[in-house]
């Protein structure tokens, strides 16, 4: 699954376990004989993926599939349990400090709510400013000059340095989340349901500013939603993801007009439709299973219509079915 161009990061088979131990509670039933083991969610499992220099990769799931949890893993908030990942071509736990610090500057991370992810008692002033203070890339006397030209940057008036996250709309607290994150100059920016959380016509002037970001600073995106429409609007590169895994990964264009998974055919069918002034809504079978029990071969198959006896015990790899389009699935071997 190679990006088009040089790939500023590479995963290579990550995987991220959590592991919740016995406690002594069950310690001390298993005294009694209890049998209480410990818990493991596998919530991301195997998964590769390049991403290009200026690309935007949309990944799209359920749920629960594990998308948050990977771009956690790409923005260096949560380790991997095992796996590679390369930033411009070396690997990160093999980084120095130097180069590690460098990296961790330069992949930012957008959170869901812009509410819960800025510190209600700091101004603003300290939340965009601190950081690029602390790391050497402004001086103190020139911090509030920088605030306001990076404000400027994102649709706000330098004035509201002053405020409190409280004293904002729900846009403009996440207009004050994008400029805490290019604050720092970031190459790599991941946003995690980044407008899931705002009003539709606030959604539609945060993806043009993301857009327009793009364009002027040069920046790469792993855009991550369960929204479909943005997914495409936005992206140039789709990644679907089903109960931790990578199904299939497509050009945008090529993704929506001719998808192979079952799993990605379900999610587009499942978007309501006006057709012949009646509204068509086809939701997926089945729910999603849990990472705690999955269930063995394709995780997808309880759920398939075209699932067959192979499917319920081998595990499909992930292969190029169409120049750049790569898909998991048994039935592309008929």
């Amino acid at each position: 699954m190679t990006a088009a161009g040089g790939p500023i990061l590479s995963l290579r088979g990550i995987t991220k376990r959590f592991v919740q131990r016995v406690d002594l509670a069950g310690r001390i039933a298993n005294a009694f004989g209890a049998g209480v083991r410990e818990t493991v969610v596998q919530a991301v499992s195997d998964v590769d993926l390049d991403v290009g220099e200026g690309e935007v990769v949309g990944l799209v799931g359920e749920s629960g599939c594990g998308k948050s949890t990977l771009g956690r893993i790409v923005a260096g908030i949560l380790p991997q349990t095992a796996g590679a990942m390369l930033w411009r071509g070396q690997d990160v736990a093999a980084m120095g400090t130097s180069d590690r610090q460098a990296w961790q500057l330069a992949v930012q991370m957008i959170f869901q709510d812009p509410f819960a992810s800025l510190n209600p008692r700091l101004r603003v002033s300290e939340i965009v400013g601190e950081a690029p203070r602390v790391h050497g890339m402004v001086a103190r006397n020139r911090q509030a000059e920088y605030v306001a030209e990076t404000l400027l940057q994102v649709g706000l008036d330098p004035i509201y340095a002053s405020r409190y996250p409280h004293q904002f709309s729900g846009g403009q607290r996440q207009r004050v989340g994008i400029a805490r994150a290019l604050a720092v100059k970031p190459a790599f920016i991941v946003c995690d349901e980044a407008v899931a959380a705002l009003d539709v016509s606030i959604q539609a002037q945060v993806l043009n500013l993301f857009m327009e970001l793009r364009q002027r600073l040069g920046l790469t995106y792993l855009f991550i939603s369960h929204n479909l429409a943005v997914v495409e609007h936005l992206s140039d590169r789709v990644a679907i993801m089903y109960l931790g895994r990578l199904v299939e990964i497509a050009p945008a264009d090529e993704l929506f007009a001719h998808p192979n998974h079952p799993y990605t055919q379900a999610l587009l069918a499942e978007v309501p439709k006006l057709e012949a002034h009646q509204r068509t809504y086809k939701p997926i079978a089945g729910e999603l299973p849990s990472p705690l029990d999955p269930p063995p071969g394709c995780a997808f198959h309880p759920r398939c219509p075209h699932a067959f006896d192979r499917c319920k015990i081998e595990r499909p790899a992930i292969r190029e079915v169409a120049p750049g389009h790569m898909s998991a699935c048994h039935l592309n071997d008929r």
